[in-house]
């Protein structure tokens, strides 16, 4: 074998979820948005500028906006190509020590595959029989803490007195929260930016804007951990944002109503879901987010899991210990859960 394969950086890569060929389906696997972005998104995507021109590297208007709209300065906001590039480029900036960084063992899966690639040690801390973190297991010596909230793929929030006592009893080292799906349900992190300097909060318009195909993501901070991540992004690529992101995400920012009212739709049709198939004989965990986390009493959720995507619904499933026998389900609209519950209705009766 030749010697040059020693020095290639080998990694077991991140596994997303999968992206159907055939449109004829209902996509319940990926956790994207159902509905389409604000109306003010789609009235100035076709200005040919967009394409054109350069994107401006500093990101000013999405900052100077995302800045009025959470009541921060400025430099408190770093944004990125989503949130997967903000906790990335946090990873590189600020998981740098000898000591392990800590995350739940159950959780986003992007995680591990950061810290194997960035050759940043970490321990994988098991949540408790219910799927929530166990808050003493975040006081010991870390280079650093990470963990969603809500957790993905549990859908469980936990409280803000929770958050805070990992973050205060971790003075010393970096504690990242990942708000990818709080819009869905609990109280934000960011009031806790003030109180403590050792605080990032990540957040994405994947999920709740509906703009996962456009990449934007964000980290609220204090102003020097801020400069931080900058000073590794223009180290490492200026133009990391493209310029209808920077664009459309203004326009985004500006429809709260618009914005306000899809979430709330999504919150609605979650609740009724989540009845329904419990007259089904499902369990779902309870959810925080735009997905649920459910199992059935008698069927392996593997085997619903192939029978949905025969019949051209998708959903997720995770072959890994203590979850390989839920399904994570989107919410998509109503008309897409009312066939979906259709389907779980024939198939529970059908079972044998």
């Amino acid at each position: 074998m030749a010697s040059w394969r020693d020095n290639i950086r080998q990694v077991e890569p991140y596994v997303p979820g999968e992206q159907p060929k055939n449109t004829n389906v209902i996509k319940l696997n990926t956790n994207e948005n159902p509905y389409g972005p604000s109306p003010r998104v789609k009235a100035v995507q076709d200005n040919e500028d967009l394409l054109r021109l350069y994107p401006d590297p500093t990101a000013g208007a999405l900052v100077d906006a995302l800045a009025e709209y959470h009541g921060v300065d400025a430099s408190q906001v770093f944004v990125g190509v989503g949130s997967d590039d903000v906790l990335a480029m946090s990873f590189l900036t600020f998981f740098n020590s000898d000591k392990p960084i800590l995350f739940p063992d159950i959780t986003y899966s992007f995680y591990d595959v950061w810290a194997e690639l960035f050759r940043i040690p970490y321990k994988q801390m098991p949540l408790d029989e219910n799927f929530r973190l166990k808050i003493d297991d975040y006081k010991g010596e870390n280079g650093g803490i990470v963990f969603p909230n809500p957790n993905a793929p549990t859908g469980i929030y936990e409280s803000l007195d929770h958050v805070e006592e990992i973050i205060k009893n971790n003075p010393d080292v970096i504690v990242i929260v990942d708000e990818a799906y709080i819009d869905f349900g609990g109280e934000t992190a960011l009031p806790l930016i003030d109180k403590y300097d050792n605080l990032v909060v990540v957040r994405t318009f994947s999920k709740s804007r509906s703009m996962a195909g456009l990449r934007i993501g964000y980290a609220i901070s204090n102003p020097e951990l801020i400069k931080a991540l900058n000073d590794v992004k223009y180290s490492y690529n200026s133009y990391t944002m493209n310029r209808p992101s920077l664009v459309l995400g203004v326009e985004s920012i500006h429809d709260d109503a618009y914005f306000r009212e899809k979430v709330g739709q999504i919150i609605a049709t979650r609740e009724r879901f989540v009845k329904e198939i419990a007259e089904l004989g499902f369990t779902c965990l309870p959810s925080s987010a735009n997905f649920v986390f459910a199992t059935h009493e008698s069927i392996p959720a593997k085997e619903i899991f192939a029978a949905a995507k025969e019949n051209n619904i998708y959903v997720r499933y995770f072959d890994k210990p203590r979850i390989d026998n839920y399904l994570r389900i989107s919410i998509g609209t109503d008309a897409e859960m009312d066939v979906f519950v259709s389907f779980l209705s024939k198939y529970v009766k059908e079972y044998k």
